[in-house]
């Protein structure tokens, strides 16, 4: 109920107010990653992984209504046609390796991961969308340009500071307080250049990767 109600909102707010799929997208995106990270964080690998199922069925629900549907247009941008279903199933098949691969190499530390992911990638859109001004390219697996922007790019790096923050305090005790948080800018960093080079909708599965690593490396916690 909570991925349909999500994507849900993501499509009444394109529709009916007419937001842009950059925001839209991103809305959907955070809502899934948090609730992610919350299940987890209370329920454990089963808990996210029952989540993840629904989650699934949702989108392919969406993919399979296609174009036109309330669903499939919160979620699908325009400027990806004619390859708007993929750029849908290439995130969410990045987000399933992502997840994955942390949970089994991290353990617990793979919620640093989702918040990341879902705070640091959600935001850099609609901040490139509505302020990006100085605009690079970044690589695509298909014909289908893609930039970013040094806005959105700044976004990222001050949104992965407050998810590895609120990430690390959500970790088994004593990691909390054996982790090393003058470590966080450099952390935050890595995260940003690894989204501004991820080939276009791989991210999901890079920052998820990367601060899962990181993190799991200074708090010596066994996945």
């Amino acid at each position: 109920m909570w991925a349909y109600g999500s994507l849900y909102l993501a499509g009444w707010l394109k529709r009916h107010r007419h937001l842009p799929t950059g925001y839209t997208r991103k809305i959907f995106h955070f809502l899934i990653f948090g609730a992610a990270a919350c299940i987890q964080w209370q329920w454990g690998l089963r808990g996210v992984c029952l989540f993840g199922g629904m989650t699934s069925l949702v989108i392919f629900y969406a993919v399979w209504q296609g174009e036109g549907h309330l669903l499939y247009e919160a979620i699908a941008r325009e400027k990806d046609a004619p390859r708007r279903t993929y750029f849908i199933l290439i995130p969410y098949v990045a987000t399933l390796v992502g997840g994955i691969a942390s949970n089994l190499l991290f353990g617990p530390a793979a919620m640093v991961g989702y918040l990341v992911t879902g705070l640091a990638d959600a935001i850099a859109e609609p901040v490139g969308t509505r302020f990006g001004k100085h605009l690079y390219r970044v690589p695509s697996l298909k014909a289908v340009p893609a930039t970013r922007s040094l806005e959105g790019s700044l976004a990222v790096w001050l949104a992965s500071l407050g998810a590895l923050a609120l990430g690390v305090w959500m970790l088994p005790a004593p990691s909390v307080t054996d982790f090393p948080w003058t470590a966080f800018p450099a952390i935050a960093t890595l995260c940003t250049l690894v989204e501004a080079v991820s080939p276009h909708g791989w991210d999901n599965t890079t920052l998820q990767l990367i601060p899962s690593a990181l993190v799991w490396a200074f708090t010596g916690i066994v996945a």
